[in-house]
């Protein structure tokens, strides 16, 4: 409900004839927003009576005048009145566009996304990663769903869009998707930026999402141990294409590099660093962060084993990287061939970074922020909870040294 509304007529000197007659206008007053309305009428500027708002004078034209001026007022007032009725708030412009017959264009829910979709589609590959779009696109796809299985509705107005709405989208998700509760909280969240859009726009004035609560379920996420690792470095492979993508991946054990980042990098991402050695310079494609590693001697031999490779010849990039999806492929008999026990896929890699090669050795976490490119540091704490070695070698210590205590203690 409007804290307050008020109405006020008044002549527009600015705008008097020769005849000093001046049109008069409504100016319409709602929480402090100002509009004003041409009534269509005009007045002699000495008749005019400011405090009571008409003209003065008892002849047939000014009564009919002052008689025109009040229905005008009443119909504003009804007009205020019915807009109240299905919505808790009216704004200045919502009642002026009203009263002219010239009401804003519903701005609907599916149109929105699919335009936001559209633009993000064009700064795919600068901006925006294609799996980003792709889970928008599936988002969208979702949404239509729940519109009809909710409300047999192919599209909706953006303004009925509340808390319920999310509610049960999120419900739709987790019973008729199946999804399970991080896709829906992530499929929420997605939603979430289309409201943020429509927010900054002014199509909508209250953020659906202001009470709305959800959390990600935290996963454990898989990484090779050293012994592993070995297996896959000493692993003698009869298939090329294996040989080189088991290289490959041990590439981005060694730097911490998603595959995206891997396949862009070219020979002029490699440069010496302050410490006089070579390292990696780039920017994380996904959050556009710099990603600065030194190059394990490991990863340089790598380096170094594929320079003459065909495909490095021919593109300049510095390693030949297949898609991802060949490359998951080929990991996957990759991890069957080696024994290895778990569902290898190129991600895992960054995983092994963080953890069996860095953490567990000792390197702190704020290099390892610095080096995977995380903005914020607790995304690498999650590789630290994991690390039940580091735990152990920690504890270690602080026995050696509460036993040195006590010792010097008995000494003493």
């Amino acid at each position: 409900m409007n804290k307050t509304f008020n109405l006020l007529f008044y002549v527009k000197k600015s705008k008097v004839n020769s005849e000093a007659e001046a049109p008069i206008y409504l100016r319409i007053t709602i929480d402090g927003k100002i509009c004003e309305i041409s009534t269509k009428r005009s007045a002699h500027i000495s008749k005019w009576i400011a405090k009571a708002q008409k003209v003065s004078g008892s002849n047939e034209a000014a009564k009919s005048l002052n008689m025109y001026l009040k229905a005008f007022e009443q119909k504003v007032y009804d007009t205020y009145y019915s807009l109240l009725k299905d919505n808790e708030m009216v704004t200045c412009e919502i009642l002026k566009n009203k009263l002219l017959g010239t009401n804003e264009r519903a701005r609907t829910l599916i149109h929105i996304f699919r335009d936001h979709n559209d633009r993000m589609e064009k700064l795919v590959g600068s901006e925006f990663a294609k799996g980003t779009l792709t889970r928008y696109k599936t988002c969208l796809s979702h949404t239509k769903e729940f519109l009809l299985w909710k409300y047999n509705l192919s599209d909706i107005d953006i303004k009925k869009v509340d808390y319920a709405f999310l509610n049960d989208f999120e419900m739709f998700l987790r019973t008729e998707k199946k999804c399970n509760n991080n896709s829906a909280v992530k499929y929420v969240k997605n939603f979430g930026k289309i409201i943020r859009t429509c927010l900054a726009n002014g199509w909508i004035e209250k953020d659906p999402f202001v009470h709305y609560s959800s959390t990600f379920t935290e996963v454990t996420r898989a990484f090779l141990n050293e012994e592993e690792i070995e297996r896959l470095f000493k692993k003698d492979f009869r298939n090329e294409r294996l040989s080189q993508v088991r290289y490959i991946f041990l590439f981005s054990c060694y730097t911490g590099l998603a595959y995206i980042d891997t396949q862009k990098l070219t020979q002029q991402n490699i440069s010496v660093g302050l410490d006089g050695n070579k390292w990696i310079f780039t920017k994380r494609q996904k959050t556009k962060t710099a990603s600065n590693i030194p190059l394990l001697p490991d990863a340089q031999k790598i380096i170094e084993m594929y320079k003459d490779h065909p495909v490095c010849m021919n593109s300049g990039k510095l390693l030949p990287v297949l898609s991802n999806q060949k490359m998951n492929a080929y990991l996957k008999e990759i991890a069957d061939l080696c024994e290895i026990d778990k569902e290898l896929t190129y991600h895992i890699a960054r995983h092994t970074f963080a953890t069996t090669v860095t953490l567990a050795n000792g390197v702190p976490i704020e290099s390892v922020s610095k080096m995977l490119g995380h903005k914020n540091i607790k995304t690498t704490q999650h590789y630290a909870k994991i690390l039940d070695k580091k735990v152990s070698e920690d504890m270690s210590l602080l026995k050696t040294v509460l036993d040195n205590k006590r010792q010097l203690q008995k000494l003493g």
